[in-house]
């Protein structure tokens, strides 16, 4: 085996992972305040003859109001699976994160995630023969800048990020899914 095809087989795992639900970017009608919380997490369900409503409860950060953001709006009964049903009567805190990360939620109730300091990269500093890849894979859908990522992990400078990093990814576009790059010894 030759030196550069054993450092080509070396690869790094980085992973980004949530520390806690992000905050919902959106306006509080009683003090314009423009952060809120799922606070505990807690679902209403309203049933209106065969018919249910379920939203996700959620806390202004400035003065404590609780607003109700939609999950379901008027659906029949039996549309809703049992087991889900009752996650939503025992408000399950995985389906509450279900519910708040999922983006056709966000859009129909007219907000966005904040994700500020609700999340981490878990890498591991490493010497290794140069050049090495690197994986970063997302266990939640948190934006990030590759470059800004790639600067952090690695403790560089965002323009040694832009010399050394070779990768088919842009790296100044935000993104959620997973990407890899290649880290090139300093010059």
């Amino acid at each position: 085996m030759s030196p550069q095809s054993h450092r080509d087989d070396f690869v790094l795992p980085w992973i980004v992972r949530r520390t806690r639900l992000p905050l919902l970017a959106m306006r509080c009608l009683g003090c314009r305040a423009e952060a809120a919380t799922v606070g505990e997490g807690r679902f209403r369900i309203n049933a209106n003859g065969r018919l249910l409503d379920v939203w996700l409860l959620v806390r202004c950060a400035g003065c404590a109001r609780t607003s109700k953001v939609a999950v379901h709006e008027r659906v029949p009964v039996r549309s809703l699976d049992p087991a889900r049903l009752r996650a939503f009567e025992a408000n399950d805190q995985a389906l509450v994160a279900h519910v708040l990360l999922d983006p056709a939620v966000a859009r129909r109730n007219r907000f966005v995630l904040d994700w500020r300091g609700a999340w981490r990269l878990e890498s591991s500093a490493v010497e290794a023969a140069w050049p090495y890849r690197v994986n970063v894979a997302f266990l939640d859908p948190v934006p990030v800048r590759p470059g800004r990522l790639i600067a952090q992990g690695l403790g560089i400078s965002r323009g040694e990020v832009e010399r050394r990093i070779k990768s088919d990814f842009p790296l100044t576009r935000t993104t959620s899914t997973d990407f890899s790059f290649v880290v090139m010894p300093a010059v």
